[in-house]
């Protein structure tokens, strides 16, 4: 029997809830910025934090580029309206642009897609540091342990109410929660280019990328994994192999250590 599939905690909600009132009303802050990309991970840290926080404090921000579809983009509008949340929309074409005419020698597709997503991170930071309200990011645990982010993109943010969600719980949450089933439905997608979606270049279906994480989590070895899941060995070695190239997008820069106490060594906060 395999016992390797996460399962939400009854908890989650509310420690969610608590989490982001503890984070976004403290030190200042007066509420979070969302990017609202479609996806169900967006629209779910929406509701979360509309519940939290009440809809005066979130916004959320749109980023649309020429791939984005304007069905989605009226979509994902309405939804903020229905939540009461307030939106800003703010289409990122002409920045893109500009970045192409000064590199005109970058041609390679995830290298203009990170550069999209660092765009996008960049107007979320502006409007939340004029609103004096922190960036509310929307990474989920399965994205975090692969290192499937952009760093300093849609990786940079304050906080990560569902960074320890594995995605499949995210569908769970989703569900209970009842968010429309046409955003819980969505093949989930960076937008980083067209047609491109996350399970088709991870190779993997979530539902067996999360049974290998819970696993490792459970300190499982990768033969233990693949006996339990049912899964082949070097698939489970791949998924093992992606979590362990990315660790340095989930650490903070090192610092050479010359001086007595050392930021990120031994002055902690």
């Amino acid at each position: 029997m395999n016992r390797l599939v996460p399962k939400l905690p009854a908890h989650a909600v509310s420690t969610i809830h608590q989490f982001l009132r503890a984070h976004a009303l403290s030190e200042g802050a007066t509420g979070v910025v969302v990017g609202m990309s479609g996806g169900v991970d967006s629209a779910l840290t929406v509701r979360l934090a509309r519940d939290a926080l009440g809809p005066e404090r979130v916004l959320g921000v749109l980023l649309p580029d020429a791939r984005f579809p304007p069905a989605l983009r009226t979509e994902t509008e309405e939804y903020a309206r229905f939540l009461g949340v307030e939106t800003r929309t703010v289409p990122i074409d002409r920045v893109e642009r500009a970045y192409r005419e000064l590199l005109p020698e970058i041609q390679d597709r995830v290298t203009i897609g990170n550069t999209s997503a660092r765009v996008r991170m960049t107007i979320d930071y502006a409007l939340a540091r004029e609103r004096g309200r922190l960036v509310a990011g929307t990474g989920n645990k399965s994205e975090l342990l692969l290192g499937y982010f952009t760093k300093y993109g849609d990786g940079g943010s304050d906080l990560l109410p569902i960074g320890d969600l594995y995605k499949t719980e995210v569908w769970e949450l989703a569900t209970a929660l009842e968010l429309p089933a046409t955003i819980r439905e969505r093949p989930p997608t960076a937008g980083l280019w067209e047609g491109q979606t996350d399970e088709g270049e991870l190779g993997l279906p979530y539902s067996q990328i999360d049974q290998i994480l819970y696993g490792l989590e459970q300190l499982r070895t990768e033969e233990e994994i693949a006996e339990a899941t049912e899964l082949p060995p070097e698939r489970v070695h791949e998924v093992a192999e992606r979590v362990a190239r990315s660790r340095h997008k989930r650490r903070s820069a090192p610092v050479a250590k010359v001086g007595l106490r050392t930021v990120g060594l031994d002055w902690r906060e």
